[in-house]
């Protein structure tokens, strides 16, 4: 169920609380256009399932996930709504089970080397690492890439424009999840201009 095959190529992984269902489809568009094919959105208000579900069903060009998950049954939620891959800020044994049951790609979170290492047990190579920046950011990644050289990161928390990059430029680090590509402000006022504005200059950041 490791997602590293599903998100090779996706460098920048924007992480959105999605202000309500009526703004997914619009916001899904935006992102894409402005260059970036990957969405994830957090299990962290009461309309993101139906958002999850709008980007699947209107906007297919667009690989939509759910974050945040907490709770093995939650699998099928997101499974049902269309989403393509399942993230969360940790992992339990049950949460790998279901995503086992549902054949869902799924990057489990962990902050430190015993974690890594028993999601790597599990055929995890790409996990999450969360909150990136409070958890030692990229001196710790860096550190643990000599020991764990088969393991592969998604760092969340604390990402921003200013340090993405040398993010990225770690070669442990496939992508990185960004929350300020999709501010609520926008999101609420309806301005995806400004939106796509950010993702085109998130995405010019791999240039």
């Amino acid at each position: 169920m490791d997602a590293s095959k599903l998100l090779v190529d996706s460098r920048i992984v924007p992480v959105v609380v999605l202000a309500n269902a009526d703004v997914a489809v619009p916001l899904a568009e935006a992102l894409l256009s402005s260059g970036l094919n990957v969405i994830e959105v957090t299990l962290r208000t009461d309309d993101a399932l139906q958002g999850i579900e709008k980007i699947a069903r209107n906007v297919p060009d667009m690989i939509v996930g759910a974050g945040s998950l907490r709770r093995p049954e939650q699998f099928a939620e997101i499974a049902a709504a269309g989403a393509r891959f399942a993230v969360s800020p940790g992992a339990s044994q049950r949460l790998l089970d279901a995503a086992a049951e549902h054949g869902m790609p799924f990057i489990p979170g962990a902050a430190t080397p015993s974690e890594m290492i028993a999601l790597f047990e599990q055929g995890y190579q790409l996990q999450k690492f969360f909150p990136a920046e409070l958890a030692g950011g990229r001196p710790f990644l860096k550190a643990v890439g000599a020991p764990l050289p088969e393991v592969r990161f998604m760092p969340t928390g604390g990402v921003t424009p200013d340090n993405a990059v040398d993010y990225l430029k770690l070669d442990n680090v496939t992508s990185v999840g960004g929350s300020w590509i999709t501010p609520r402000q926008h999101q609420q006022s309806g301005n995806f201009d400004a939106i796509r504005e950010i993702g085109a200059d998130a995405a010019s950041l791999l240039v």
